[in-house]
Parts: structure tokens; sequence; C-alpha cells
């Protein structure tokens, strides 16, 4: 195939190149030359701006566009009305996150999606990131009817993964000793290897697939406390998971989802939250590797990054060790009254 990827050097995008070389594909990266311009020598490279700057892609055909980095509707515009012409299909990734409701257990591609009262509205917050990739999906499907696959991922982690969320875990994991592990143990979480995403989005647009499909492990598979198991499996680690509640945690200002990765409170519907329904992509060939494999090569990776690293999600030790010695002083406390 001869592959335009908008975006291609930063994490999903970077799999993406890797592996559409390793099968033989033709490939184009359209970019603006600032993250890592310098990957993929054997790779044609087009620079410019997604928004206002696509001239170079002006005048060009390719088999299929795939769009990795689109987020706001009125940017989507842009390019899918210039590759219209240019392009057989065009992939678009977007996200779970565009349903409208997060507490609805098992939704499918069906489910409605978020809306926002003002659509002109183009600031990505936590409230408008669904709702504005949503109203992404339907420029690119308006605009090429028929020909359109949207692909909406569970939570992407792997190796070179900017987030920080999924790879908290591993590094914490290997470290050993006692580990803050948040909630109920039993709670379901999601999430999809780049590289698995990567490799079938790509069988995907070789079988000219269109749709929209959800992305990620099976619903209601893995728990928090299998994922951390594999995390510690995967990375050799001899830590002692200690399991704190959520009331515990909210009642001492830990931040969900950030400062403790993929850590959702239960109440209001939180249990439901990564709980998509993705058997329809399975049934198109999405496969998935061991979460021990992805924690031991995610660990791999993060040892590469310099020294001194900032992370961007991740509790800080001395705040877990804080709240761990509380936790265990309630735990003896409680214990004495009964």
């Amino acid at each position: 195939m001869r592959l335009l990827i908008i975006g291609g050097t930063v994490f999903l995008g970077r799999h993406l190149v890797e592996r559409a070389l390793a099968a033989g594909h033709e490939i184009t990266t359209f970019n603006r030359g600032v993250h890592n311009p310098d990957l993929f020598s054997g790779v044609e490279r087009l620079h410019g701006d997604r928004d206002g700057g696509l001239a170079p892609l002006r005048g060009r055909t390719w088999d299929v566009a795939i769009d990795t980095c689109g987020y706001v509707p009125r940017v989507v515009r842009q390019s899918s009305e210039l590759l219209a012409d240019a392009v057989e299909r065009y992939l678009f990734v977007s996200t779970m996150s565009v349903y409208a409701r997060s507490d609805v257990y098992g939704q499918d591609e069906t489910a409605p999606v978020g809306r926002l009262e003002d659509e002109t509205v183009e600031e990505i917050t936590g409230d408008t990131y669904g709702p504005l990739k949503a109203l992404c999906e339907q420029v690119v499907e308006k605009t090429l009817p028929g020909r359109a696959l949207i692909v909406r991922p569970g939570l992407i982690v792997g190796p070179y993964d900017p987030s920080d969320r999924f790879t908290y875990w591993p590094c914490r994991c290997a470290e050993g000793g006692d580990i803050l592990a948040p909630g109920n143990p039993r709670r379901a979480v999601q999430l999809i290897d780049a590289r698995d995403l990567a490799s079938w989005m790509l069988a995907m647009a070789g079988e000219r697939k269109t749709g929209v499909y959800n992305a990620a492990t099976p619903s209601g598979a893995m728990s928090m406390h299998d994922m951390l198991g594999a995390c510690l499996r995967g990375t050799a680690g001899s830590g002692t998971l200690v399991w704190v509640d959520d009331e515990f945690l909210l009642a001492e200002g830990v931040e969900p989802w950030m400062e403790l990765p993929l850590w959702i409170p239960e109440r209001d519907g939180g249990e439901n939250f990564l709980t998509e329904d993705s058997s329809k992509a399975v049934a198109a060939g999405l496969t998935f590797r061991p979460v021990e494999a992805t924690a031991a090569d995610t660990l791999a990776w993060a040892r590469t990054r310099p020294h001194g690293h900032e992370w961007k999600a991740g509790m800080r030790r001395e705040r877990e060790r804080e709240l761990l010695t509380m936790w265990s002083s309630r735990a003896r406390l409680t214990e004495g009254k009964g």
C-alpha cells in the first residue's frame, strides 16, 4: 500500500511507521518536523502544519491516509477535504472517550456520543476532548462517505508513550517494596498495546475496511489486580501490592487517573469506566499480546530515557510512603477496636 501517515513520529504514529516499513509498504509522513525529525530515513517526510499548512500534500495520491493526531473538527476538515480525491480510504484515530456516558457497562459503537453546546469550542479539556473527537469523526464520515474507517482505542500503552499513565506501573512494580494499589482490585480496566493497535489498523487498511470500531482488550476480561499482577511478573518485580480503598484516597486528596494512573473511584458509576465492547474489532482480527510483555517492553524503553525525566503521571514515592503509613496506622487502629 501507499500510505500517508499524518503524524508518524510520536507513539502510535511511530509504531505505525515501523510496522508499515516491516511489511514493505510505501510510506509518506506529514508533520511539523518538531518531534523526532530524524526518524525513518527511508521514509518520505513532508513537513507542514495541518492547520493551514497542507500545501505539500496537494497534487499527490495515496491508497490510504491514516490520521493519528486530529483533535479539532475545523482542522480535521482541512485534511479530509483536501485528501477526499487523493486517497481511497481515510482512517481516523478517535477514542473511546467519545461516548456520552462513562458509567454504562459494555457500550458498543452504536452508543450515543458526547455533544458540545457550542460546537465552535476548540479548547481541549477533560470535558471537551471526547465530544471534539466525536465531531472530528463526523467530519471525516461526511467528507468521505463510505470510505472512512474510525478507530476508537481505549487507553493506548507501550513503549514511547509520552503520557506516562501506564508506564508508571511497570516502573513502580520493578522497584519493589510496598506498592500502593488503588481502589477495588476487581474493578475492570481496558488498554491496548500501541503495537497491537498499529498492526491491526494496517491490516484493516489493507482490507479496505470501513465503519467504526472500539479497540481495546475485551470488556470485563481484565481487572486492576490482573493488570498490576502482570506488571509485577513482566518486570520481575518483588513488590507487594497494598490495596487502598477509594474513600481513603479521595479523603487524602489523591487525584484519580493521573496521580494514580488507571484509578477511577467506583462512586458515580466509575466501576464501569473502561468497559467498552470491543467484540467487533476482535471479530475483525484485533489480537492482544500478554500484558506481561507490554510491561517488560515498556520498562526497557523507560530505562532509556534521560535521567531526571519529568513524569507526566504517577505518584511521588514520598507521597506513596506517607499514604501507606497512614493506611497501615488506620488498619491497626481498626483492628484494635475490633
